[in-house]
């Protein structure tokens, strides 16, 4: 009896959530980690069947249905989940048969939830991304610039030497391509000015942002606002913030063409990790739009330069957005399905 107590306080404070379910898959028992998980009682599930708390997660279903036949326990990594109340959430899962003394199977399951784990992977990816990117654009920049810059030079010397117009035009062609290409090697490398920050209110940024769109949009895109108004001052350069989130809408009205719908949405996000870095609270900016999506293929991509999916584009919005944001210590972030796309700004808050 005293060993039973132990094993079921040793349950009750494991951060792991622990679900124990019988040989017909119905819940016995949940501990506390497991009630925080599902935002659910014991009470209000036990004796829920798996096939109804898991409804949407077909994969992890079967794999339960697999040690119950086996008998052989089973783990998977990062495997999704569907809970109720819409939650999906991404975890480890580790799934333990257990013989009773009268022949009948416990399945003991052990789900170790990853998602912020594999978010703070995600976003040093995309710091070192980004920083590994700038390397190689300053390197590739170097190098370009300066036969462009003798290139110019002597299309001017030549030009003064000329008297024929119809050469001078040739000439001319060749300084003009000259200071195209100097001005998009200006635009690879990003912003080369150190912020002006002071206190500022994003949602007087979003306004600007949407003012400005507005005028360009065709009739059938919407602009729709979603704002927190308990949202508090970031200590931040105005004109980049309205640049970065100007390049993020106007992303989004491409993407729609000439139908579709975009909401500029405002939240506090709380003990959010930013790089290597713990905030107790963060700003959190979204430029939503119920476009096409982006390619799978591409969503890892999007923010390396001169990476588009459009033929007339020059991928260079995306990635001087990241830059302008990761010069305030936060990050832009993306996820994208048919019909859903999110561009997430993180700004970290500043606590007196």
């Amino acid at each position: 009896m005293e060993q039973n107590n132990l094993f079921k306080r040793i349950l009750e404070n494991s951060n792991t959530a622990m679900l124990v379910f019988d040989q017909d898959l119905r819940l016995t028992y949940l501990n506390p980690a497991g009630e925080i998980l599902f935002a659910l009682s014991l009470h209000r599930i036990e004796g829920g069947d798996l096939h109804a708390l898991f409804a949407d997660s077909n994969k992890f279903i079967a794999n339960v249905e697999l040690a119950l036949s086996s008998g052989h326990p089973f783990t998977e990594r990062e495997l999704a989940f569907h809970l109720p109340n819409h939650r999906q959430i991404t975890a480890d899962c580790t799934i333990t048969p257990i013989s009773n003394v009268n022949g009948n199977t416990t399945l003991l399951i052990e789900l170790a939830q990853v998602d912020r784990q594999l978010r703070i992977a995600k976003e040093e990816h995309l710091l070192a991304q980004h920083s590994a990117t700038r390397d190689v654009i300053r390197g590739l920049a170097h190098e370009i610039k300066n036969p462009l810059g003798g290139l110019r030079g002597a299309a001017q010397l030549l030009q003064a030497e000329l008297e024929s117009e119809e050469l001078r035009e040739y000439t001319g062609i060749i300084i003009q391509e000259a200071d195209r290409l100097q001005n998009l090697m200006d635009r690879m490398l990003g912003p080369n000015s150190l912020p002006q920050k002071k206190n500022t209110n994003i949602h007087e940024l979003l306004e600007r942002v949407r003012q400005l769109v507005q005028t360009e949009i065709p009739e059938g895109i919407e602009i729709m606002r979603d704002y927190d108004p308990s949202v508090p001052d970031v200590y931040a350069d105005p004109d980049q913030l309205i640049q970065a989130a100007l390049n993020l809408t106007r992303n989004a009205v491409q993407s729609l063409k000439n139908d579709g719908t975009i909401i500029l949405r405002t939240r506090v996000q709380r003990q959010i990790t930013l790089g290597h870095k713990r905030h107790k609270l963060a700003a959190c900016i979204e430029v939503i739009d119920n476009g096409p999506g982006i390619d799978p293929e591409m969503l890892d991509k999007i923010f390396y330069p001169m990476v588009t999916g459009r033929a007339d584009g020059t991928g260079l919005g995306l990635p001087i957005a990241q830059a302008l944001i990761n010069q305030h210590g936060g990050l832009i972030e993306c996820s994208s399905q048919p019909g859903e796309t999110v561009f997430t700004i993180l700004l970290p808050l500043e606590i007196s």
